[in-house]
């Protein structure tokens, strides 16, 4: 019979020193979990770690090589490299992100530099303590945590093959989201200005993500028939999500008569066949820059800058929490509506 799903564990308490009046810098840097022993497991990872560099790196994909004749059945006694493999099959179907795709099976790869060629059935808390104790920042930690529970969750919940999470009382430190510094109106006018004169496609990017709060990635996924133009004074752009999971996220946006003349004029020197901007992610990042060099802006300018910059701009106007959460398509979660928190302390009027 399959193996009966176990539930996620319970996400770790928002302090683990409430009601304390002072702790020292040691019990702030352990990691956050329910058994002590596990503390204890990682802190002699961590000082076990070798000083020398590895002699041996992860390849390309994650992997070290290919695995012949293709991919044998996956079971609980198969070792961590078919698990890998069929662990990134499973992504790349679910067409999750290419980035996402390569951290994943960058820190597998890893993971298995340390435990060797193991069954997955063997693999233990005690691997996973010396995985984690080995990371030497907060930041490293909280991902390889991530990519090693999602990888046992598929196993225990789609695959069916593992009952048992090693990674299960673990959990991630948190990580403070930095404030953003969002564009002046000044600025917004200008790095406007300065794309019109860069690249066709320039303009009507930089406007969509500074006035309409798109990410890069739902940016790219724009196709030509997802803006509707039967109104040149009042587009209409939909956010359309191909994964179901991500469908909360759709979302249909008016724009305006200025939006509807950038987009003609790059239409009209541009001809894109079906996605709207055939480029790839280092191309925004890199165009944003250079505008934003070109209008003058001193400031570090990126494309989530611009999001960040219509999130304020909304909140200036009266938006509440639960409408910037929609806007800007973010599931209604804690460390979400953490972040809409700072576009309305950033939106508030100035004291004194």
């Amino acid at each position: 019979m399959p193996a009966s799903k176990n539930p996620l564990p319970a996400p770790a308490p928002s302090s683990r020193f409430r009601g304390r009046d002072a702790v020292t810098e040691a019990e702030r840097e352990a990691p956050p979990v329910d058994d002590p022993s596990l503390a204890r497991l990682e802190a002699d990872a961590a000082r076990a770690r070798p000083d020398q560099l590895s002699l041996f790196l992860p390849g390309a994909h994650g992997s070290f090589s290919t695995l012949p004749g293709g991919l044998p059945p996956l079971s609980s006694s198969s070792p961590l490299p078919v698990a890998r493999a069929w662990y990134r099959r499973e992504l790349e179907q679910a067409r999750r992100p290419r980035n996402t795709i390569e951290s994943y099976s960058y820190d597998l790869a890893l993971l298995e530099t340390r435990t060797g060629i193991l069954p997955i059935d063997q693999l233990n808390r005690g691997h996973i303590a010396r995985f984690l104790g080995e990371a030497t920042t907060r930041t490293t930690r909280k991902r390889r945590l991530t990519s090693v529970r999602r990888f046992f969750r598929f196993l225990i919940d789609d695959a069916r093959v593992l009952s048992v999470d090693p990674t299960e009382g673990y959990y991630p430190h948190q990580i403070q989201l930095r404030t953003p510094v969002p564009l002046f109106a000044e600025e917004q006018v200008a790095i406007v200005v300065a794309a019109e004169d860069d690249e066709p496609w320039a303009a009507p990017a930089v406007w969509l993500m500074l006035h309409l709060g798109l990410a890069r990635s739902e940016l790219l996924a724009l196709r030509r028939d997802h803006i509707e133009l039967t109104d040149p004074e009042r587009p209409i752009v939909y956010i359309f999500y191909e994964d179901a999971k991500k469908r909360s996220k759709e979302r249909k946006l008016a724009a305006d008569e200025r939006f509807a003349q950038l987009l003609h004029d790059y239409l009209d020197t541009s001809e894109p066949l079906d996605v709207l901007f055939p480029v790839g992610p280092p191309a925004v990042n890199t165009m944003v820059a250079r505008v934003a060099r070109a209008a003058g802006i001193t400031k570090q300018v990126t494309p989530q800058t611009l999001r960040h910059t219509f999130a304020v701009e909304k909140a200036k106007l009266g938006a509440h929490e639960e409408q910037l959460l929609a806007l800007l398509g973010l599931a209604d979660d804690p460390r979400n509506r953490g972040s809409v928190s700072r576009y309305l302390k950033l939106a508030e009027p100035p004291l004194g």
